[in-house]
């Protein structure tokens, strides 16, 4: 375990904003995870941070910044895969394709470590983490006592789950226990996957494809849309893609064909509700590629904003993040609702 002051967090959040932690611990056990949380002189509040990819730190952070060196993953069962909290999420993906284990293929080059998929229920081309979830493993911060939590008591939902809510102070996730499948379960209908499939391996036929093979559509897909964190610094997706009721869908389509804006593109979820891609709304109300300060909107992909100069301020986003709401909310009614969280 170590304990370090006043520590420079530039290099361990994937916006890169140069902030600073009043003390940053990193353990590489439960149980030292249990000392830090019983140890009453560590600076309050404790917040695991994981690879740092889905939040963006406004202002030096007063409390305990943790980080987990757990990396093990383990084979519990033919079906059952166990991953330590501080596993990198794509190194999972990784290796069950390697063992031709079905599950968070889709999920492949997702930024982030095991114990934030677990919190955030991190998705991506029709598949989510509560999917392969089956418990989550923690430490009680009221007690420093250790608890396996099943998936039916997560409350998970999109993009969400407890653990951001009425959990967020009080569990620090150690690892995750998921679902996989030796079945070939390949998820191909959403976006353009199928096609994508189809094109590099000439087939979409569930028998003659792999995981490793989908992985790999995947992973190109995403390199393709998304930016590098050694070129730009980001956090991902910046807004949650809005989900709205079928009436409310045909407004906004009469809002686009009003003003020529082609066909408003949907998916119809189980639910009831309409999930209308957030890149579009930004899109067709001309923020790809704009900027404020040093940051901007990616021009390749307008879901997320960088940090385009290296220098850009905790202020230049969020007052970027400000005005793409509210100009989305004045020409199509909709309220954009972050998924990056502000610290």
């Amino acid at each position: 375990m170590r304990t370090s002051f006043n520590v420079d967090l530039s290099g361990m959040n994937t916006f890169r904003m140069k902030v600073k932690c009043r003390c940053l611990v990193e353990y590489d056990s439960v149980d030292e995870l249990r000392e830090v949380v019983a140890d009453p002189s560590l600076p309050r509040p404790l917040f695991p941070i994981g690879g740092g990819s889905n939040l963006l730190f406004t202002k030096d952070f007063p409390g305990t910044i943790l980080r987990c060196g757990m990396k093990k993953i383990q084979r519990l069962s033919p079906d059952r895969v166990h991953a330590d909290a501080g596993v990198v999420f794509d190194d999972l993906c990784a290796w069950c394709a390697d063992n031709n284990l079905w599950g968070p293929e889709n999920l492949s080059y997702i930024p982030g470590e095991v114990g934030a998929s677990a919190v955030q229920n991190i998705g991506a081309y029709g598949m989510e983490a509560c999917e392969l979830i089956e418990s989550v493993e923690c430490v009680d911060t009221r007690d420093a006592s250790v608890i396996t939590i099943p998936k039916s008591e997560c409350e998970y939902a999109y993009r969400d789950s407890r653990f951001k809510h009425d959990w967020k102070w009080r569990y620090i996730v150690t690892g995750v226990i998921f679902r996989v499948s030796q079945t070939p379960s390949p998820v191909l209908d959403y976006g353009h996957v199928r096609e994508a499939v189809k094109e590099r391996f000439g087939t979409d036929d569930p028998a003659e494809l792999t995981p490793a093979m989908i992985r790999e559509t995947v992973t190109s897909i995403r390199k393709t849309k998304l930016p590098e964190v050694e070129e730009f610094g980001s956090a991902g997706s910046f807004f949650r893609n809005p989900c709205v009721s079928k009436y409310f869908y045909t407004k906004v389509s009469e809002t686009a064909q009003n003003e020529s804006l082609g066909a408003v593109p949907h998916f119809d979820l189980e639910d009831g509700t309409v999930k209308i891609p957030a890149a579009w709304l930004i899109d067709k109300c001309g923020w790809k590629g704009k900027s404020h300060g040093g940051a901007a909107v990616f021009q390749k992909q307008p879901l997320v904003i960088v940090n385009q100069t290296g220098k850009a301020s905790p202020d230049d986003v969020v007052a970027l993040a400000k005005a793409i709401q509210d100009s989305v909310n004045e020409r199509f009614g909709i309220d954009l609702n972050r998924e990056v969280e502000y610290v």
